[in-house]
């Protein structure tokens, strides 16, 4: 088995497909991981020159705890500029579950232990 085939049994698969980890922060109790969305141009928009001009705020959100530490995901996403019309385009990434700050996987875990 491959690292990346690793990660995504304990990252959402969207984060090791579509990102790059940039950097972590460990203590005692807290996992901080630091991601940054790959410069890859997506598929849907092939047909349009674009070019990455940075990226959105970073967003925070919580993930399922590894080896009894809180993980804390901070993910940048990448804003394209098309150069034939100057409109930034984003990609609607669904990170987090909706009214909550976790992933969607942790949101839906947490919902049907608390049934």
């Amino acid at each position: 088995m491959d690292p990346i085939e690793l990660l995504k049994f304990m990252l959402p698969d969207f984060l090791v497909d579509h990102f790059d980890v940039v950097s972590s922060a460990n203590t005692e109790e807290v996992l901080h991981l630091y991601f940054e969305e790959k410069s890859k141009i997506q598929e849907e928009f092939n047909t349009l020159k674009l070019v990455s001009k940075g990226f959105q705020d970073e967003i925070t959100i919580q993930d399922f705890p590894l080896r009894g530490k809180y993980v804390y995901l901070h993910i940048k996403r990448r804003r394209w500029t098309n150069k034939t019309t100057g409109e930034i385009i984003k990609r609607d990434w669904q990170l987090a579950a909706k009214g909550t700050r976790m992933t969607q996987e942790f949101a839906a875990f947490l919902k049907e232990i608390n049934r």
